[in-house]
């Protein structure tokens, strides 16, 4: 069975950015693809249209597929909100890389900022809101950084452990199938060799690697 990835990135981002962790996957054995959509000025609903066609059509290409969504950051919170919505699209796993799934604090703070509303765009509901605790039957993985390197945290003004834009809490949704943590940024969790190794872990088996998780599954 052909092991299709799609890489979503985050807010402001591009495709691009996901070349290091592209790479890692590649190279893992999985097909990977990059999916592009404009965080700010398109309408979510657009974006996961475009997103739910990208992945028939992977599956179809090649018979029996699985296709699996990666997202960094905001990306997390557009692949739970692809499959919620429809859960007839080819089987994958998804795993979210630093994603705020209860909603950022960062993006509350931008608010307080000129120019803040404009800067989230069509983002804002999704970053501020989070997303409503899993039930789909998709499994879902979340890797969390704590590195704190980041302008985030100083709009976010976090209490515990964060990676500079995302607080380790703001990753722990109800629902979701495993959680870890890896010592990186908010960034850095596209470059870590750690991340893209618990990401196949992940993918492969439905767990995160026992040996190197500092996490612990999140539960109702």
């Amino acid at each position: 069975m052909t092991e299709h990835i799609l890489l979503l990135h985050g807010l402001w981002m591009r495709g691009f950015s996901m070349l290091a962790l592209r790479q890692r996957l590649s190279h893992a054995g999985f097909e990977v693809h990059g999916f592009e959509y404009a965080s700010v000025a398109a309408q979510p609903q657009s974006s996961l249209t475009r997103l739910r066609k990208r992945m028939r059509a992977l599956a179809d290409d090649r018979g029996a597929s699985r296709v699996h969504l990666v997202g960094h950051s905001l990306g997390g919170i557009v692949a739970l909100q692809c499959m919620r919505d429809d859960e007839n699209l080819p089987p994958g796993r998804i795993v979210c890389l630093g994603t705020p799934l209860t909603g950022s604090a960062a993006a509350r703070g931008l608010l307080e900022w000129p120019l803040g509303e404009r800067m989230l765009g069509y983002s804002m509901r999704a970053l501020l809101d989070g997303v409503p605790a899993w039930r789909g039957s998709r499994e879902v993985g979340v890797i969390a950084g704590t590195l704190q390197y980041g302008l985030g945290a100083w709009l976010g003004h976090f209490q515990g452990e964060h990676d500079g834009t995302v607080a380790v809490d703001e990753t722990r949704l109800p629902g979701i199938t495993d959680h870890c943590v890896v010592e990186a940024s908010h960034l850095g969790l596209l470059f870590s060799a750690e991340a893209a190794e618990q990401t196949i872990a992940f993918l492969r088996n439905g767990r995160f690697d026992e040996h190197e998780r500092a996490g612990a599954p999140v539960s109702d």
